[in-house]
């Protein structure tokens, strides 16, 4: 079993801190709530690590049972990494502490830190999870580069899905910098529509209520 440090205090969160303290642990985890993974994917969507750091971490989480290890179909010799059950019940954390860190995101980081359109997903899931639902139920449609995802409002809740929508109120289409840069506020909506970083298809009724939905309907904040 691999060996770690471990802070020695009887208390839940000294526990998984245990766990996913570990410099690159929790990303990992991240990239995994956005969907199963093979090595050199993770590798490719977490720059700056390296090939023996990773392989050491997937291997304490399985370990742990926080993730397993799944055979690729038609490879005998690929694995699928995914969270257990145990491991998706770090989702809610996960999203929290992400809403909290863009608060800290800065226009340098939007320079010269990498961007991925998959964590515009995550940035989604974590501004509904305290969203304002109107009482209409509709889907929203976002095409981030190559991703596509959506979020269906029904019964004042509201849900994020990979994938296209069925019928869209509203589209919206942007690259992942712009769409993370207005989630962490450091850009409004408005003004990344009007310049055309943004462009929205649709209902114009449905922007004022999906804006109010992600919370975006505040103030943009000092960078």
């Amino acid at each position: 079993m691999s060996e770690k440090r471990q802070y020695g205090q009887f208390c839940g969160l000294a526990s998984a801190m245990d766990l996913i303290g570990e410099r690159w642990t929790i990303l990992i985890v991240r990239e995994l709530l956005i969907g199963p993974g093979r090595f050199g994917d993770m590798i490719e969507n977490l720059p700056g690590v390296s090939p023996n750091m990773l392989a050491d971490r997937l291997r304490f989480l399985t370990e742990q049972g926080i993730i397993e290890v799944d055979k690729v179909p038609g490879d005998a010799r690929g694995k699928l990494y995914r969270l257990t059950p145990l491991g998706a019940q770090l989702r809610p954390a996960i999203h929290v502490l992400a809403r909290w860190g863009m608060n800290f995101l800065t226009e340098e980081d939007a320079t010269r830190s990498a961007s991925r359109a998959a964590w515009g997903f995550l940035a989604v899931q974590t501004m509904i999870d305290v969203g304002k639902p109107t009482g209409v139920d509709e889907e929203y449609e976002f095409r981030v580069d190559d991703e596509v995802f959506s979020v269906t409002v029904h019964d004042g809740a509201a849900t994020a899905h990979r994938g296209p929508a069925a019928n869209p109120a509203l589209v919206l289409s942007a690259d992942a910098e712009t769409f993370i840069r207005v989630g962490a506020k450091l850009l409004s909506p408005i003004e990344a529509v009007l310049t055309g970083k943004i462009t929205a298809e649709g209902d114009p009724e449905a922007v004022q209520r999906c804006t109010q939905l992600l919370g975006l309907d505040q103030l943009v904040r000092a960078a």
